[in-house]
Protein backbone atom coordinates (compact mmCIF):
# COMPACT_ATOMS: atom_id res chain seq x y z
CA UNK A 1 0.00 0.00 0.00
CA UNK A 2 2.63 2.06 1.21
CA UNK A 3 4.41 1.78 -2.57
CA UNK A 4 1.30 2.58 -4.78
CA UNK A 5 1.13 5.63 -2.68
CA UNK A 6 4.71 6.56 -3.09
CA UNK A 7 4.26 6.02 -6.76
CA UNK A 8 1.18 7.95 -7.18
CA UNK A 9 2.88 10.62 -5.17
CA UNK A 10 5.66 10.38 -7.47
CA UNK A 11 3.31 10.53 -10.74
CA UNK A 12 1.12 13.94 -9.29
CA UNK A 13 4.50 15.96 -8.31
CA UNK A 14 5.81 14.91 -12.00
CA UNK A 15 2.85 16.29 -13.58
CA UNK A 16 2.93 19.70 -11.17
CA UNK A 17 6.67 20.04 -12.25
CA UNK A 18 5.71 19.57 -15.81
CA UNK A 19 2.89 22.23 -15.73
CA UNK A 20 5.09 24.67 -14.03
CA UNK A 21 8.19 23.63 -15.69
CA UNK A 22 9.13 27.26 -17.09
CA UNK A 23 8.24 29.39 -13.74
CA UNK A 24 10.88 26.39 -11.94
CA UNK A 25 13.78 27.07 -14.48
CA UNK A 26 12.98 30.62 -13.99
CA UNK A 27 13.08 30.30 -10.34
CA UNK A 28 16.31 27.94 -9.89
CA UNK A 29 18.32 30.12 -12.66
CA UNK A 30 17.48 33.05 -10.82
CA UNK A 31 19.97 31.99 -8.16
CA UNK A 32 23.66 33.65 -9.22
CA UNK A 33 25.76 30.44 -7.73
CA UNK A 34 23.21 27.76 -9.49
CA UNK A 35 23.41 29.12 -12.62
CA UNK A 36 27.03 29.87 -12.63
CA UNK A 37 27.84 26.01 -11.74
CA UNK A 38 25.27 24.90 -14.64
CA UNK A 39 27.31 26.75 -17.13
CA UNK A 40 30.41 25.72 -15.81
CA UNK A 41 29.62 22.44 -15.67
CA UNK A 42 28.08 22.55 -19.19
CA UNK A 43 30.81 23.78 -20.78
CA UNK A 44 33.47 21.76 -18.87
CA UNK A 45 31.43 18.71 -21.81
CA UNK A 46 34.00 19.11 -25.27
CA UNK A 47 30.65 18.06 -27.47
CA UNK A 48 28.57 21.09 -25.60
CA UNK A 49 31.61 23.69 -25.42
CA UNK A 50 32.30 23.64 -29.39
CA UNK A 51 29.03 23.66 -29.83
CA UNK A 52 28.33 26.75 -28.31
CA UNK A 53 31.35 28.23 -29.31
CA UNK A 54 30.33 27.72 -32.91
CA UNK A 55 27.11 29.09 -32.53
CA UNK A 56 28.41 32.07 -30.66
CA UNK A 57 31.54 33.28 -32.75
CA UNK A 58 29.66 31.88 -36.42
CA UNK A 59 30.07 34.06 -39.57
CA UNK A 60 27.28 35.94 -40.02
CA UNK A 61 24.69 34.66 -42.60
CA UNK A 62 24.92 36.39 -46.11
CA UNK A 63 21.16 38.68 -46.78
Amino acid sequence: MGRLISILLIGVGGYLAFQNRFRLINIVFGNRMIRRFFVTSLMSLPFFRSRMMSTVFSEPANW
